[in-house]
């Protein structure tokens, strides 16, 4: 037992200071890519914790590993590997719980711990609505994380999590751990850093000492103009984006966020789902057009889904459908911490086979009903590609005679759609973002005829009309198969590959699809970050390097040294 890890005990109490293998499994691991050694996992009770604790690792010269709910999938949040150059203790903001209203709920203030269903559940009463309303939220994402990570999401008019008011702690160049208050509220009794971490977690302050000037922003407020440039040769939103990047947003765990204030948004309260299917990619792209171009107002969301992800997560996911349908969301994120557990039990008994959990939810979704509406399957067994909208009622009476008459008999669409009722157009979504799930679930399952897995999310150019990828063979015939769904009107694809038995997926990725994507002009990854797997481009970098000159928090990500003070690593 290391000095450090007794002193960690002392801050937090030893109950929340985790050493054993078997108990830091779950952090470590991450939701599909990552893995490392630890030297312990500390679980903060308070900002003024988290910020003792910060203290102690900084002085000590561990690597600091900041982790929310562990719920990325590119690695971004969990160690990569076993060969960093200091001992890393890994902070998990997991109780840190709290959202503060301003302003009548206008905005809101997140603590580390806060996660995306919390956050619509405290709007939901004043008819608001967070930056993003389901999908991660399903599995219990955070709120920090989202905006750490530039991530999207499913809401067209609302662009990637981005915020520029913050309260973080920093580590300069020397070492040292600074406390940083851009977060737009004042404290004007608190002298030190615990008294201010302390009056902001007890919401000590009044509305006279927040700042509405409006001079930093709390969303990506031009993004509604990006994305209706449909004729645009770039991608409308993707990680690395320059304009993106801003002290806590997209930061990637190079700083010690303690709260993010962000702007909500009034919650339709009239909605319609329309469910589109075509074996034309043509007919979609110009759908998407029109809508993001000929009408005032945006649609809500607009999701993609190949016939083939369809069918997959029909057989793959209809638990996850199933859950979300009659449990919701309140309580996955503790069915996903059960889940880790058991997988845990793989590393500690040889006897028990790897991916346990998705082994046995498996089992239990034979045993289920299809959650597919029939007039959902119908779509499936006649159309290649289906697109479900989600409009205001305002919005849906302009756009259903303009798909009447877009698919009339001689009209421009080929294909066909329908109103859904409130339970087909829910179910239809739910379905949609079990899709994120299948692909892993069909790679565990079979895993004795797979070689393993690719999860690509890429931005598109906004102006290309041949949206839908066409492998060449070479790449094609390494593959089980391919998956393909996404925020369709953002141009946002994600994109799953199970690769077959013998086949290295990283180095089918690296070496062939990496170069294919860069062809095409898109950018990836779209909204899950760099993580561990991606080459973080220049802009990045030049971020991550601004806001963590030692290089002592998550060392390695976006491919970078994981050396202190950026020390080349020898080649």
């Amino acid at each position: 037992m290391t000095a450090i890890v007794d002193d960690l005990k002392t801050v937090v109490g030893k109950r929340n200071v985790l050493t054993a293998e078997g108990a830091t499994y779950g952090y470590r691991k991450g939701f599909r890519f990552g893995d490392g050694k630890v030297e312990a996992v500390v679980i903060p009770r308070s900002l003024v914790e988290l910020w003792h604790v910060a203290t102690l690792a900084v002085a000590a010269g561990r690597i600091i590993l900041m982790q929310a709910s562990n719920t990325g999938l590119t690695g971004g949040s969990t160690p990569d590997g076993d060969d960093y150059d200091r001992p890393i203790i890994l902070i998990s903001t997991r109780r840190l719980k709290g959202i503060q209203l301003l302003g009548e709920g206008k905005q809101v203030v997140c603590l580390p711990g806060a996660d995306l269903y919390e956050l619509e559940d405290r709007l939901a009463p004043l008819g608001r609505e967070p930056h993003s309303v389901i999908g991660s939220s399903c599995i219990g994402a955070s709120v920090l994380g989202g905006v750490s990570n530039n991530s999207g999401g499913a809401l067209v008019q609302r662009g990637p999590a981005y915020t520029e008011m913050a309260l973080y702690g920093q580590v300069d160049a020397h070492g040292k751990l600074h406390l940083v208050n851009h977060l737009g509220i004042r404290f004007p009794n608190a002298q030190t850093a615990e008294e201010v971490l302390e009056a902001l977690e007890h919401g000590q302050y009044h509305p006279e000492d927040v700042d509405w000037s409006g001079q930093q922003k709390a969303h990506d407020d031009d993004y509604v103009t990006r994305i209706r440039q449909v004729d645009a040769e770039t991608p409308g939103r993707y990680n690395a984006d320059p304009g993106r990047l801003f002290e806590a947003s997209g930061n990637a765990g190079k700083l010690i966020v303690f709260a993010v204030r962000l702007d909500t948004f009034p919650a339709a309260q009239e909605t319609a789902v329309f469910y589109l299917g075509t074996n034309q990619t043509k007919t979609l792209e110009t759908v998407r057009r029109a809508l993001l171009t000929e009408f005032e107002e945006l649609p809500i969301a607009g999701e993609y889904m190949h016939r083939d992800a369809f069918e997959v997560t029909d057989h793959y996911g209809r638990d996850t459908v199933a859950m979300i349908r009659y449990l919701g969301t309140k309580h996955l994120p503790a069915l996903f911490r059960a889940k880790a557990w058991v997988d845990s039990l793989s590393r500690r008994f040889q006897w028990v086979p790897d991916g346990l959990s998705d082994r046995v939810m498996q089992s239990v979704s034979r045993l289920l009903p299809s959650q597919v509406p029939a007039r959902l399957m119908a779509y499936h067994k006649r159309y290649e590609h289906h697109l479900m909208l989600r409009v205001s009622g305002r919005l849906a009476q302009q756009v259903q005679p303009w798909l009447d008459r877009f698919f009339a008999e001689g009209g421009e669409g080929e294909g066909a759609f329908f109103t859904c009722t409130a339970e087909e157009g829910k179910l239809a979504f739910l379905h949609r973002f079990a899709a994120a799930g299948a692909a892993n679930r069909y790679n565990v399952v079979h895993a004795h005829m797979t070689g393993g897995m690719m999860a690509l999310d890429i931005a598109l150019r906004r102006n290309d009309w041949d949206w839908f990828e066409q492998l060449p063979p070479e790449i094609d015939d390494k593959l089980v198969m391919k998956l393909y769904y996404g925020h369709f009107l953002c141009h946002v694809m994600h994109q799953d590959y199970v690769v077959k038995a013998g086949v290295d997926p990283m180095e089918v990725e690296k070496t062939m699809m990496w170069p294919l994507l860069d062809k095409r002009g898109a950018c990836y990854p779209a909204e899950h970050n760099v993580g561990h797997l991606y080459q973080a481009p220049q802009s990045m970098v030049e971020h991550y390097r601004k806001l963590d000159p030692c290089n002592c928090l998550n060392p390695g990500i976006g491919r970078q040294t994981k050396q202190k003070n950026w020390v080349a690593e020898s080649v």
